[in-house]
Parts: structure tokens; sequence; C-alpha cells
């Protein structure tokens, strides 16, 4: 695998699990008065954009993009019930989130350092978009801490 797939393949993988997850807490979240309730559809958006974008340039490759492991889904999921249940306030979801886009960005940060001469600048760029929408999010979440 080449640097380019490298990171699509990351950037499919990072997008569809963060939108499984906000999908996941929408669910869990459904009923709820939590204020944090009208941000998640945004993040799940942008998740889902990301996904569909690096979806289309594997495909132009005649790759395959790689779907995440039912098993990862699985722990998520059981994860973010467990989290609810435990603690729904919107300071815990937002702490989550925060969490979880953190840990993106810093991989993300991994493979554009590892491959900022090799890959191809479309493809870096789609990385970089990706972690500027992690950072403002982690902002924008910062509030409701």
């Amino acid at each position: 695998m080449n640097e380019n797939e490298e990171i699509l393949e990351y950037i499919y993988q990072t997008s569809n699990m963060g939108m499984q997850s906000t999908k996941d807490l929408i669910i869990s979240l459904k009923g709820k008065d939590n204020k944090i309730k009208k941000l998640l559809p945004e993040i799940e958006k942008n998740y889902e954009k990301y996904s569909k974008e690096t979806e289309k340039l594997l495909n132009k490759k005649d790759l395959k993009a790689k779907p995440i492991g039912m098993m990862a889904k699985v722990m998520s999921k059981m994860n973010i019930n467990k989290e609810m249940i435990n603690d729904n306030s919107d300071s815990n979801i937002a702490d989550m989130l925060i969490q979880g886009l953190t840990m993106g960005n810093l991989e993300l940060t991994k493979h554009i350092d590892n491959y900022a001469k090799t890959a191809d600048k479309k493809v870096l760029d789609i990385a970089k978009s990706l972690r500027k929408f992690g950072e403002e999010y982690i902002e924008k979440l910062k509030v409701y801490l």
C-alpha cells in the first residue's frame, strides 16, 4: 500500500468510526433534553462527507475501502451505552467527543507528517481538512465542559 492509499484508508476508517459513534450517541440521546444534541448532526454530516470523499478516491484507484471491523463497532457502541448509563450530562458527552477527536487528530497528524513530502497534495489537503474539522469541533465542544 502506498502513502496515498494509507492516508485515504485511515481517513475513511476514522470518518466511518466517527460517523457510526455519533449516530449511536444521537440514538442514545433520543428523548433526552441535552443541549449538546444540536451539535451532533453537524459532526455526523462532516464525518459522512469525509467518508464519501475518500471512498470515491479509493474507488478511482480501483481500491475497495475497508469497512470498520464488527468488533470495533460493537465495542464503541457498548462504550457509549455504558458512558450514557453512568453519566449522560453534556459535559461527559463533550469530554467523550473531544477525546475521540483528539485521538483521531493525533494519528492524522502522524500520517500528514510522515508523508508530507511523498503523498499527493490533494490527499494531504483532505487529511489537513479533516484535522481542521476536528480542531474546530473540539473548540465548539469545550463550551459544554
